[in-house]
């Protein structure tokens, strides 16, 4: 239902863009909030531990998506959705940087974690044309019931995983650590909220495009398909691209910007602007988060990666609902 959930909530629960770009960012909103102590979580119980926690409240979460009605049904589903999204998020990377130095592969992060999310992301384009087709064959309860499951797949998977031990450090080895920390927290802003911005760009432009008058469910599934083929495009090729810091977040960003201003300027390239701006992002997430790893003392990983999140989230908070009064 990644490509068909606004379109379930204006057409099939008649709320209209506006309120659910607002609904929307409130969940995101509760993200913010939620970022930093499900990070601190992670970080002391175990980043496998808050994946199960997380992918079980997403569970129940997508039943309320399916179920809920009103405003306000779709704001109790939308707060579930960001605990379980805040549960998760930054103990995914968190628990592969470790898994990596644990088994003495750290210099492999990047590749893996671009490789990852290029794969995550092209089975997501092919579950959303299976859930196009499922929604015209069958209606949209067939949909939410295979999403559904699928939350529940994603339990079983985090149960089976291992958590790795914690590193030992030597002397020199804290040293070095704590002043990658202190770097991180000085330059965190510089290098977290060029990806963040791009992001912002692609989920307003990506919103403005699905919440249309004339949106239909088959050409919203090809359309959500094609941007999320564009950001993993992006991630492949972040996987062979040498280390990258904050230069190459900022240059990316300035691209996206320029971008969004052409669109503007031509809306008639709007769906080019949309795929293009999802390939920056896709582009830039993976290079940011190895940034961030390297940099992030092993106790504070989730942390580090949740900040990252919570920037993300911010600007979505932000640029959701103005998308929505737009259209």
């Amino acid at each position: 239902m990644h490509g068909l959930y606004l379109l379930w909530w204006v057409q099939g629960r008649h709320l209209s863009p506006a309120t659910v770009g607002t609904v929307i960012a409130a969940g995101e909103l509760a993200v913010v909030f939620l970022e930093l102590p499900t990070g601190w979580f992670a970080d002391r119980f175990g980043h496998r531990f808050s994946l199960i926690v997380g992918s079980l409240v997403q569970t129940v979460a997508m039943v309320l998506c399916w179920l809920a009605e009103g405003a306000t049904g779709l704001l109790l589903a939308t707060v579930l959705v960001a605990v379980g999204d805040a549960f998760r998020s930054g103990a995914d990377e968190a628990l592969l940087y470790r898994t990596c130095l644990a088994l003495d592969r750290e210099q492999d992060f990047q590749r893996i974690q671009g490789r990852v999310a290029a794969i995550e992301l092209g089975a997501l384009v092919a579950l959303v044309i299976a859930g196009g087709v499922m929604v015209r064959t069958w209606g949209f309860a067939a949909g939410w019931i295979a999403e559904t499951a699928l939350c529940a797949a994603g339990a079983a998977i985090a149960l089976a995983m291992a958590e790795p031990p914690t590193a030992t450090a030597t002397a020199d080895e804290i040293v070095v650590a704590e002043r990658r920390a202190a770097l991180f927290s000085r330059s965190s802003c510089a290098l977290i909220m060029p990806a963040a911005l791009l992001g912002g760009m692609a989920g307003a432009a990506a919103f403005y495009l699905q919440t249309g008058p004339d949106a239909e469910a088959g050409a919203m599934t090809l359309m959500v398909a094609a941007i999320t083929l564009a950001e993993a495009a992006g991630s492949a090729l972040a996987a062979y691209l040498p280390e990258a810091g904050t230069r190459a977040q900022i240059a990316l960003a300035l691209l996206g910007g320029a971008v969004l201003a052409a669109a503007l300027a031509v809306p008639s390239t709007i769906v080019g602007a949309v795929c293009l701006l999802a390939f920056l992002y896709g582009l830039a997430d993976p290079l940011r988060a190895a940034a961030i790893q390297r940099t992030a003392d092993d106790g504070q990983r989730a942390r580090a990666s949740s900040l990252a999140n919570l920037c993300d989230m911010t600007v979505t908070t932000i640029v959701l609902p103005l998308a929505g009064f737009v259209r």
